[in-house]
């Protein structure tokens, strides 16, 4: 397997588009351990199914199966999915896969990111993932295209969005973490991000959505639809521990201005109503002292915007609440050119994530 770059993606003129470029394809992993999915993953396995079909509406999706599963997969995948082999830990490509960039002579390359299960043997959350740090190596290979591998540097593509117009948006709560990279100051990691992904400007929103165990990825909290143009998760209830935390990210965003110069337009996308594990959920766990435990009551951290840009669509969880249409509706009018998709996420939910996090889009070189 060839040696990564020894050059970086600044220096050679590469970048991260925004999520709306073309894409070629979106990436996904096959859920499976029992540890983390309830009932043998078989749930989680429907669930991820119904999220690759469609997005196989709109463009090609492959998904990325363990030796062990391969043949369950490839009975229970349509035709319109590539099944290959890439053996994993867990199914979260979007944070073990590569962050693929692009250049203007159409070239494409990806960023192999180092990766410690969210924090290591500092409240990570399972052990080992040394296969999952492979993932982003196995994907660049099938692919053929360089990568540059991030050694000394934690980060996670959930942590991570941008406007493909020199603008990185991230959480503090995350990537100050010091079970991330804890040699490394705010300044140093911002360099850091410049120089992996070619941007210009960083955004630092002081947390995520509560309790969030990805410690406040920003893909849950605040994305960008359009160029100086973002949707918050938001709630009006002053009670909820939310409340503070999408407050503070409004204030502290309303006074930027993006790489551009633009001032930043935030839309409020509503949360549901607070969901909490269930004990029927909770016992279909297998329990292992290696991985982090599920508990019933347990606020999960539910939210709208871990959704999935396509091509010509937008693919969004729902949890059977009242606010899942308003939501829908919210992201329609910021993105009118695309077809909304919602699909049941409670069950990707249960396992940590949600849409967003399960997926990882290729864009078009």
């Amino acid at each position: 397997m060839a040696l990564p770059l020894t050059s970086t993606p600044s220096a050679d003129g590469f970048y991260m588009p925004a999520e709306w470029a073309a894409q070629s394809q979106t990436w996904m992993l096959w859920p499976e351990r029992p540890d983390n999915w309830r009932f043998g993953a078989k749930p989680a396995q429907k669930a991820y199914l119904a999220v690759a079909e469609a997005i196989a509406r709109f463009q090609p999706v492959t998904v990325g199966v363990s030796a062990d599963q391969f043949e369950n997969a490839s009975a229970r995948l349509s035709e319109h999915v590539r099944v290959v082999e890439i053996s994993n830990n867990d199914a979260w490509v979007r944070d073990t896969g590569p962050t693929f960039l692009i250049n203007g002579k159409g070239e494409l390359r990806g960023v192999d990111w180092e990766f410690n299960a969210w924090g290591g043997l500092t409240g990570g959350l399972y052990q080992p993932w040394n296969r999952d740090d492979q993932v982003a190596q196995k994907i660049c290979s099938i692919e053929r295209i360089a990568r540059y591998r991030s050694d000394g540097f934690v980060l996670e593509g959930g942590a991570i969005h941008v406007d493909g117009e020199g603008m990185l948006l991230t959480t503090e709560e995350c990537l100050l973490n010091p079970n991330r990279n804890p040699h490394l100051n705010k300044i140093e990691i911002e360099a850091r991000l410049k120089t992996y992904l070619n941007v210009e400007k960083v955004l630092w929103v002081p947390e995520g959505i509560f309790n969030d165990e990805t410690n406040g990825h920003i893909d849950n909290m605040a994305c960008f639809v359009a160029p100086g143009k973002i949707a918050l998760a938001w709630t009006d209830d002053e009670r909820d521990p939310q409340y503070q935390r999408s407050l503070t990210a409004l204030q502290y965003l309303e006074s930027q201005r993006d790489a551009k110069g633009r001032k930043l337009e935030v839309t409020k996308v509503p949360l549901p109503s607070p969901l909490v594990q269930t004990e029927d959920e909770v016992d279909g766990i297998d329990r292992a002292f290696h991985a982090w435990p599920r508990r019933a009551g347990e606020r999960m951290a539910a939210s709208y915007i871990n959704f999935l840009m396509v091509n010509g669509g937008i693919i969004m969880p729902s949890f059977n609440d009242p606010m899942d249409e308003i939501a829908a509706n919210i992201i329609s009018s910021l993105c009118p050119e695309r077809d909304i998709v919602q699909l049941p996420g409670r069950e990707i939910l249960l396992g940590g994530g949600n849409i967003h996090c399960i997926t990882q889009q290729q864009p078009v070189a």
